[in-house]
């Protein structure tokens, strides 16, 4: 049987709290691990499936303008070529997160510098790239492509709803005590997931099974199915393992269409992986921004003007705009506001989600204009921000579902002993190198995704969990299963979690710091429903049954094991939860604080991240381990936004210059230092039964600002322009 909630109000009962288990919260290992490390885990590019051939993107080299022919009859000819396809259904970039249909599609209309127009097929992948690298294409070539968001006669769209004015802005920022007017600019970014993009299609007659490596499988199977114009239900998609994806993998991107194209034309399989390259030049990048952000505060610290205006970029004809405003509306109290957004469209790649999408780019401009604001006040930048956290949110008036953004702060300034910074930049020296430390706030929104789950209590006391969701290296494998052997009583060992089948119950997809919280909601739903069924044939209620190690309890005296009260029956219960008033009746979030310290070289400029703290509050823990790997991860993107990550285009035409890891510089081993993790817990009645909320991106969500605010307090410098590479310090370092 199913149960479903929707939720419209607050679950209070906290039902996790009162299982006898002990496997929710606890830092269990991942059962995945051992597969992982030991190559039995198997990727989107080793399904070993007879007879498979292989095929290569073929992309544009000019960035805007017009197909015109194809050669193919060289390339045909050629040792082991099977096929060259072009047609209107190739994508002309990846479907934008929870899309669920088509992108926009068609090879005659080229927007940007590599993007896919054909796809040459062989027997082998070596045949199939020189055949590529062989293709003569012509093309109408268009002059008037627009490269520089920034450019005066760019083209701009302003998104409907995203210009906000409360109170009498201008006003409060001439009569102000302190304030701040700066813009601060933050690169593209890439995911530079390990696992690059692949797909194999096979079809058995009008049904179509995709090897895959995607997030959301729900939606991608409707994307898919809407790009080759065939039923959903005639489509497959298995990703059981995700080799890391950070947004990259959202949406359908180009291989997967490509690939069922040939595969259905050729009747063989056909894989389609993506170079590291093709995949820095044609999957999503996080936009650019240029941020203006001015505020303005009384003389006790109090904000009484804020503004915040930014301009990101897209492609023509696409609706997705990094939301960066997202976490500015809520995080901070301030009667006097003004936000508003713009789009320039651009030829170059598509722009969509990557990790932490707005508040990444967003919440990290705003802190460090925040610690800007904290100096000219002279006011301790912890102490300010303790000075100006809402009642609730400052703009609807909603109260807040659970905070612990004054704890974070205040702990984690204990935790990094935060009261022997130097409130004076340039004051602590060793040798060459100055010595500063920074921090900054922490806030994501926190998000429910509808999600559907089945579980199976087998008669010999184990269980399995069968959902569509997917495992990107999250940790979902091990969440599921703890939540699971929670409820009905049951070790670890004996749970087994299936995911990644589209032929599974459709969770909520790996995505917006919602996987967790969404897949385990439905799951938890699903053993409720279980335990249900068990009290009935007990004659008892739900909530007087206590499960354990496979024994069963009444109001706390021992009955039977659960083998014995099963007797050779086994249970299956369906679980399915969807948002409802609950998101319009509370704001909710994630919060946290993050504090580094940083040492600049006064000589070269260089930079080095000595220590870096973080403190989280993300409603209920669900798994101690993963939940503090996530954040490890996090705050080392900290270190890649602020010091190293940043994706290069050529003004000319738009192409991407870094398009390797190479030149895409992510932080090394010796680039991060020890990090520490403090984990908050709280009950969150408002986000799900679980009572747990987001906690992948929020620990990203402002990590650079605390190490561009350690850079000032070490050199008295401040670099508005992310990353901060030596040459935007050198000029100006002091001598002595």
């Amino acid at each position: 049987m199913a149960n479903h909630l929707k939720m419209d109000q607050p679950d209070k009962r906290r039902r996790l709290d009162a299982m006898q288990q002990g496997l929710v919260g606890e830092a269990i290992d991942r059962p995945d691990g051992p597969l992982k490390v030991t190559g039995r885990a198997i990727y989107a590019h080793e399904w070993n499936i007879p007879g498979v051939v292989y095929g290569v993107l073929v992309r544009a080299s000019t960035p805007k303008g017009s197909l015109l022919d194809i050669d193919c009859d060289p390339v045909l000819r050629m040792s082991g070529v099977l096929g060259v396809y072009s047609e209107q259904r190739f994508l002309r970039n990846p479907a934008q997160g929870t899309a669920n249909d088509a992108p926009v599609q068609g090879v005659d209309k080229i927007d940007y510098m590599g993007q896919a127009i054909a796809l040459v097929v062989a027997e082998t992948f070596e045949q199939a790239r020189h055949a590529a690298q062989t293709l003569k294409i012509r093309y109408l070539e268009s002059n008037d492509g627009k490269f520089d968001p920034e450019a005066r006669d760019a083209d701009i769209w302003v998104p409907e709803d995203t210009k906000f004015e409360q109170g009498d802005f201008e006003a409060a920022m001439a009569t102000s005590a302190f304030s701040v007017d700066q813009i601060f600019r933050t690169p593209c970014h890439s995911s530079a997931a390990m696992e690059p993009h692949c797909s194999i299609a096979n079809w058995a007659g009008d049904q179509l099974t995709l090897h895959g490596s995607y997030q959301m499988l729900k939606y991608n199977r409707n994307e898919l199915a809407d790009s080759l114009g065939i039923a959903p239900e005639n489509v497959r998609i298995l990703s059981p393992y995700v080799g890391g994806a950070f947004g990259s993998k959202l949406g359908v991107s180009q291989e997967s269409v490509a690939a069922a194209i040939a595969a259905k034309d050729l009747g063989r399989p056909v894989c389609v992986a993506l170079s590291r390259q093709q995949v820095l030049e044609t999957v999503m990048r996080r936009s650019e921004s240029r941020q203006r952000i001015r505020l303005a505060a009384n003389a006790d610290g109090e904000l009484t003007a804020l503004g915040h205006e930014c301009r990101v970029s897209n492609l023509p004809g696409e609706d997705f705009y990094e939301p960066v405003l997202q976490a500015t509306h809520f995080v901070y109290a301030c009667a006097n506001r003004k936000l508003g957004m713009e789009v320039a469209r651009v030829n170059r790649m598509c722009s969509g989600s990557v990790r932490a999408p707005g508040e990444a780019v967003g919440l990290t401009a705003v802190e460090m204009a925040m610690d800007e604001l904290a100096c000219a006040a002279n006011l301790d930048p912890v102490e300010l921000r303790i000075r100006n956290i809402p009642e609730q949110h400052p703009e609807q008036g909603i109260p807040y579902s659970s905070r612990r953004y004054r704890e974070a702060l205040e702990k984690g300034a204990r935790r990094f002993r935060w009261d022997q910074r130097e409130p004076i930049p340039g004051q602590r020296r060793e040798g060459d190198w100055l010595i500063g430390l920074g921090m900054a706030g922490a806030a994501r929104v926190n998000i429910l995704s509808e999600s559907k789950a089945r579980v199976t209590l087998k008669a010999d006391s184990t269980a399995i969990v069968e959902t569509d969701m997917t495992d990107i290296g999250t940790g979902t494998y091990a969440i599921l299963g703890q939540i699971t052997g929670e409820m009905l009583g049951l070790p670890m060992k004996n749970v087994e979690a299936k995911l990644g089948d589209t032929r599974l119950p459709s969770g909520a997809g790996s995505g917006g710091s919602w996987g967790a919280a969404s897949s385990g909601s439905s799951v938890f739903l699903a053993c409720e429903e279980i335990r249900r069924q068990l009290a009935e044939s007990m004659g008892c209620n739900e909530d007087e049954l206590q499960l354990q190690d496979g024994q069963v309890s009444v109001n706390g005296k021992h009955h039977c094991s659960l083998q014995a009260l099963l007797n050779g029956k086994s249970l299956s219960g369906e679980g399915s939860i969807e948002p409802g008033e609950a998101a319009e009746k509370r704001t909710q979030a994630s919060y946290g604080a993050y504090f580094a310290e940083a040492a600049v070289n006064r000589v070269s400029g260089e930079i080095r991240v000595r220590r870096m703290s973080g403190t989280f509050s993300a409603g209920r823990i669900l798994n101690a381990k993963t939940a503090t790997s996530q954040c490890y991860g996090g705050m080392v993107w900290g270190i890649g936004m602020a010091l190293t990550e940043e994706l290069v285009f050529d003004d000319r035409d738009g192409h991407v210059v870094n398009r390797d890891l190479a030149e895409y510089h992510i932080p090394v081993n010796l680039d991060v230092p020890q990090i520490d993790v403090e984990l908050l817990e709280e009950r969150d009645d408002w986000a799900n039964p679980l009572q747990a909320k987001g906690i992948g991106e929020l620990a990203l969500c402002g990590a650079a600002a605390a190490i561009m605010n350690a850079i000032y307090n070490a050199s008295g410098l401040r670099v508005r322009e992310l990353p901060a590479k030596l040459d935007k310090l050198l000029e100006e370092l002091p001598s002595m």
